[in-house]
């Protein structure tokens, strides 16, 4: 097992951008954002459109080249917000970590082989290398490998695994350096476009798990001592992505003003970020999203214990965040 990423460290070295004019009386909030992740098409409808000055914030952004780095940074309290998965949440919360989780999108990957791999299923990766978007304690390569374990599948102990940053592993399928890659949905997309197919779905083995409907898997995510110390930045911050949502559900043009940061290749690519995008915006109430995550927790729990879920058994209860303001 070996982790590939690029320009050396996790970390990497963080390029700071002020979105928006820093008008008086505006708060300053640090985002954590991943270099090619769908947040910074957010984070861009909010900055063209002035929603943080509107809410009183000055959004101060971070990029990082993988998502384990911004998970470093808003441990380490480098930044004040980052888009991460619930699952490492609930293990750092479990750690004694007091960080809370808001949904951001539905959206899962898949991974991704050749379209004309011999590989057909899960069970086919024994012995091959797979490579996976993100650390060891990615979300969709915990679900897919509990998934996995329940046909018999090791996939830990039978493949031969990589993990880095997605565009890297990415490449890797493409050059033929991987035989199959498990990746973000945007790299999945365009993967697709190339002839690439789907192995396996990371909603299917949601499925398998217990979930009739998917949930968000990763969200905004903040700490509990942030929230103490600046009452009410976190609901204004809220109350700009909400808006930058439904302009994107609603505005066709603002996915044409997006274009340059969103590397689709083609026609086909783009139309498929757009309607992945709109797809899986958070519709469902928080009450709705926790209960169907207590079930997946559980699920995870029973099949592959501490390893996979940490020292907690139980989803906590109060990992996610409840909003003053009205969710609409």
């Amino acid at each position: 097992m070996r982790a590939v990423w690029p320009l050396g460290p996790w970390v990497g070295l963080a390029l700071v951008i002020s979105l928006g004019c820093e008008s008086a009386g505006a708060e300053p909030l640090r985002i954590g954002v991943q270099r090619t992740g769908t947040f910074a098409w957010q984070l861009d409808v909010i900055a063209r459109h002035g929603l943080a000055r509107e809410s009183g914030l000055n959004l101060v952004t971070q990029e990082f080249a993988s998502p384990e780095a911004g998970k470093l940074a808003l441990n380490g309290g480098a930044v004040d917000v980052a888009v991460v998965d619930w699952l490492w949440v609930a293990r750092e919360r479990a750690l004694g970590h007091p960080i809370k989780f808001y949904p951001y999108s539905s959206a899962v990957g898949a991974v991704m082989v050749k379209a004309n791999s011999p590989l057909k299923k899960l069970s086919d990766l024994k012995g091959r290398s797979l490579a996976i978007a993100g650390g060891a304690l990615d979300k969709s390569w915990l679900i897919v490998r509990a998934a996995a374990e329940r046909h018999g599948v090791d996939l830990a102990r039978d493949a031969n695994l990589m993990f880095g940053a997605p565009p890297l592993l990415y490449e890797k399928l493409r050059q033929g350096e991987a035989d199959a890659n498990l990746n973000f949905w945007n790299f999945c997309a365009k993967l697709e476009n190339q002839g690439y197919r789907r192995l396996y779905d990371v909603r299917e083995a949601e499925t398998e798990l217990g979930l009739k409907e998917p949930i968000a898997l990763i969200g905004y995510a903040f700490s509990e001592r942030f929230l103490s110390a600046h009452p009410g930045t976190i609901d204004r911050f809220l109350t700009a992505v909400r808006r930058a949502d439904q302009i994107l559900l609603q505005s066709d043009a603002e996915w044409e003003a997006l274009r340059p940061l969103m590397a689709a290749d083609d026609q086909a690519t783009f139309e498929a970020y757009r309607a992945i995008g709109r797809d899986t915006v958070p519709r469902r109430s928080i009450d709705d999203e926790e209960a169907d995550a207590r079930k997946l927790f559980k699920s995870l729990a029973r099949i592959g214990g501490m390893e996979l879920v940490g020292p907690s058994q139980e989803l906590d209860e109060h990992l996610y965040y409840r909003p003053s303001a009205p969710e609409n």
